[in-house]
């Protein structure tokens, strides 16, 4: 009896509410929807703009463009899950991507082990921002911002500033730039790799209790802990596992970009946060999909690949990020005061 009191309240409750209000609930329930309608708004007004921007062949261009910062973005999320932030995301893959090709080049160390040493290098980073959180007690913030100028460093005296050609790597670095067509679109292994990871890291956040402690933890880390929740171990996992994710991405990047250089995409650290916050996931932690993400991704590399292609400047592009930035972050905050 008591049951169906309590969901005829609800219903009532749901009948006076505004549809403004219902729509808030919708998005706090299901932040992705937001990003998924602007993705549809913005490839409608491209293809209006430019007949090219729909072919398949542009199509090909712009998934290989997502499939870097598509890739960090996966890392980015699981820590702005706990509340956190990493700053140094594009480092540690810049300077991991350094290391697996340094080592490999030129018929040096055998391929597979270059590789496996560079993404080990990159989930040590990890762990080490995880030490210096957990361990240390420092701010997310403050450490992935000293270790941002740390581990650019390093790359650069590793490497001299010299840039190692496609010509001198070995098959398996090159390998994620290689792919398959169906007529004019092209796919290529890196893109697989990264619907990979997002498959195996989704089902991991929704379906295993080492996600639904990463929630805990971001949407309250002393409640967590005081259910029973270790916070701290959990915390220290998420970077090492996103510094995990980021080696993977240091290979795919050489794929992509045919080179492995200490100055390939300066602004990743921004494009990987503005893909995570764009999608959906909240700064506050606890709230966000990693489909939010995939489709944040997929807008920041829509609007650049569109406006390129209309011409528009550089500066115009990147003003056009940070509308979508703070646009995106007001969403939020209107979701997040939702009422019961």
């Amino acid at each position: 009896m008591s049951a169906d009191v309590s969901s005829a309240a609800a219903e009532f409750a749901r009948r006076q509410q505004s549809p403004v209000q219902r729509l808030q609930h919708q998005l706090h329930g299901k932040p992705w929807l937001s990003p998924l309608f602007l993705l549809l708004v913005a490839f409608i007004a491209f293809f209006i703009s430019t007949p090219t921007f729909l072919t398949a062949n542009s199509m090909g261009i712009l998934l290989q463009q997502t499939a870097v910062v598509a890739a960090l973005a996966v890392g980015q999320t699981l820590v702005i899950l706990t509340a956190g932030i990493d700053l140094s995301c594009g480092a540690i893959m810049v300077l991991s991507m350094m290391v697996m090709a340094s080592l490999s080049k030129d018929d040096g160390m055998p391929s597979l082990i270059g590789l496996l040493l560079g993404v080990l290098l990159a989930t040590g980073a990890g762990l080490l921002n995880g030490f210096l959180v957990t361990r240390i007690n420092l701010p997310p913030f403050i450490v992935t911002l000293g270790t941002l100028s740390i581990f650019t460093a390093i790359a650069l005296l590793y490497s001299g500033g010299s840039s190692i050609q496609a010509d001198r790597l070995p098959d398996l670095l090159n390998f994620l730039g290689k792919g398959f067509g169906i007529g004019q679109f092209r796919l290529t292994w890196g893109i697989v790799v990264v619907i990979l990871i997002y498959a195996v890291m989704a089902y991991v956040l929704s379906q295993t209790a080492w996600g639904r402690y990463v929630y805990a933890v971001g949407d309250d880390a002393e409640s967590a802990r005081l259910s029973g929740v270790p916070s701290k171990r959990i915390l220290l996992a998420v970077y090492t596992v996103a510094g995990l994710i980021y080696g993977i991405a240091a290979w795919i990047l050489i794929g992509r970009a045919g080179a492995a250089t200490p100055n390939a995409i300066p602004d990743a650290n921004l494009a990987s946060i503005t893909a995570v916050v764009i999608g959906g996931t909240s700064l506050f932690g606890g709230r966000g999909r990693l489909i939010g993400t995939l489709i944040g991704a997929l807008i920041v590399q829509t609007f650049a690949f569109g406006l390129s292609q209309l011409g528009v400047d550089q500066q115009w592009r990147v003003l056009a990020t940070g509308i979508l930035v703070i646009v995106a972050v007001a969403i939020d905050q209107w979701i997040r005061k939702v009422k019961s």
